[in-house]
């Protein structure tokens, strides 16, 4: 059998592929040098997983790779119509980010509740003040996104007493479809979106959506940025529409310097981190190499992205 070309987009740190030495030819390129390479590629790992290289280069000449494993949840990246359109099957690295993802927002639903950030500030000041704070227990909190990473969410802030419904693309026992949202939304106390980005779900928190919400009401996003209007969103937090918001994740990123929201008072911004915890790119490189060891033995793939609608089916 031929030696398979595994050929990656790289990103510093390089991933660790000790283990397919001698099992796969490794090369490597970055965003000026992925579309000549292409073409000699049976394997794509999609390492630098911020860029966007891979739907410049893809609609290009030649024979593409059979396979593109991509080391994030999100594949919006990366999908074009050409790539949606091929034969090629695309990966992803669900199962890694899920259980660091769901800490981050049980600590900044916390956060919001004991009022850390106003502690904070207070103390840079020297400023005794004494403040009565909320419990979480027995409060509210609607999840948008059923995948895994929405699910991890759900069951952390239940173990916190928070009673929490989860929304997904379609009902079924346990998950609320997208018709209850807005129902859902006027009673929440936590409004979480952890959804995939998809044409269904670009936009989906607007005017209208921050409108129905509780003054009482935190948002926090740990999906896409663009799930968000971020000027509805500036506006909500200024107008009292929404008591606050913590935001993981931007339509572009790095977070302009001159945007709003750095400064606007309720909103915690954090650069897109949520999921990286200590030693999680060994993670994903350890994920990666099993996905290979299957591919290479001819079993089936796991995390296989549902081309057309941008997410890993079954949940």
């Amino acid at each position: 059998m031929t030696t398979p070309t595994l050929l990656v987009l790289d990103a510093e740190p390089l991933p660790r592929l000790g283990r397919l030495t001698g099992r796969a030819r490794i090369e490597h390129a970055d965003g000026s040098t992925l579309a000549e390479r292409l073409p000699h590629a049976d394997v794509l790992l999609v390492w630098d997983f911020t860029s966007h290289a891979v739907r410049r280069a893809w609609p290009g000449g030649g024979p593409r790779p059979r396979w593109v494993h991509t080391a994030s949840a999100g594949v919006d990246h990366l999908l074009c119509p050409e790539l949606a359109a091929s034969d090629t099957v695309v990966t992803n690295a669900r199962g890694v980010f899920d259980g660091p993802i769901a800490e981050y927002v049980a600590g900044l639903v916390l956060a919001f509740a004991k009022d850390l950030p106003r502690t904070l500030a207070l103390q840079r000041k020297r400023t005794w003040r004494h403040r009565e704070t909320r419990r979480v227990a027995g409060t509210r909190a609607c999840v948008v996104g059923s995948g895994p990473i929405g699910r991890a969410v759900a069951g952390t802030l239940r173990a916190l007493g928070i009673t929490t419904a989860l929304v997904g693309r379609t009902a079924r026992p346990g998950t609320h479809g997208p018709e209850d949202l807005d129902r859902l939304l006027t009673r929440a106390d936590w409004v979480v979106a952890a959804a995939p980005l998809t044409e269904g779900t670009r936009g989906m928190f607007d005017a209208r959506r921050f409108g129905v919400m509780q003054p009482s009401a935190y948002f926090v996003n740990v999906g896409r940025g663009e799930l968000v209007v971020e000027e509805a969103l500036v506006r909500a937090v200024r107008e009292r529409w929404i008591a606050g918001a913590a935001l993981d994740v931007f339509a572009a990123e790095p977070l302009a310097s001159d945007s709003p929201l750095w400064e606007l008072p309720g909103v915690v911004v954090s650069p897109h981190m949520s999921g990286d915890t200590v030693g999680w790119r060994d993670e994903l490189g350890a994920q990666f190499v099993e996905l290979f060891e299957l591919w290479a033995s001819g079993r089936p793939l796991v995390n296989v992205v549902d081309k057309q609608r941008g997410y890993v089916p079954g949940h």
